[in-house]
């Protein structure tokens, strides 16, 4: 039920290692950044359907991407911060915000949660190569 008030309240989500909806928990892997970076930039560009990336930096570690809807062409804003945790882990985080909009029907969590499945697919995680706890529960 809360998630559904949040599509109709909400135009914008994010990760957060505490979220309550563990679809937006990001990821701490235990594999390096540069594998982690090179797969996550695969996957913007061509796993995720309506997907255009418009700017990378390996060096900050951000990926800028634009996520349009097949139907009606909304357009979302989506930043995905790959770096280095205080334990030397590669964290990767994402935002995602409607470009118009008071809501998104849930878009932007989906978004998020899609792009992290589909991550942890190329990169063929083990469980013990992601530190978050419940992230199988997404």
């Amino acid at each position: 039920m809360r998630w559904i008030l949040r599509g109709l309240t909400d135009n914008h989500a994010h990760t957060d290692a505490s979220a309550s909806d563990p679809r937006l928990r990001g990821r701490t892997y235990t594999i390096p950044f540069d594998a982690v970076w090179e797969t996550a930039l695969t996957v913007a560009r061509k796993r995720m359907r309506g997907w255009a990336v418009l700017y990378c930096d390996d060096q900050s570690g951000v990926i800028v991407a634009e996520a349009s809807s097949l139907l009606w062409k909304f357009i979302d804003d989506v930043r995905i911060s790959i770096g280095l945790d205080e334990n030397g882990q590669t964290r990767v985080d994402l935002k995602s915000a409607s470009r118009k909009g008071k809501i998104d029907w849930g878009r932007n969590p989906r978004g998020i949660s899609g792009f992290l499945r589909r991550l942890d697919r190329e990169l063929a995680v083990r469980p013990n190569q992601i530190l978050d706890p419940n992230w199988m529960n997404e």
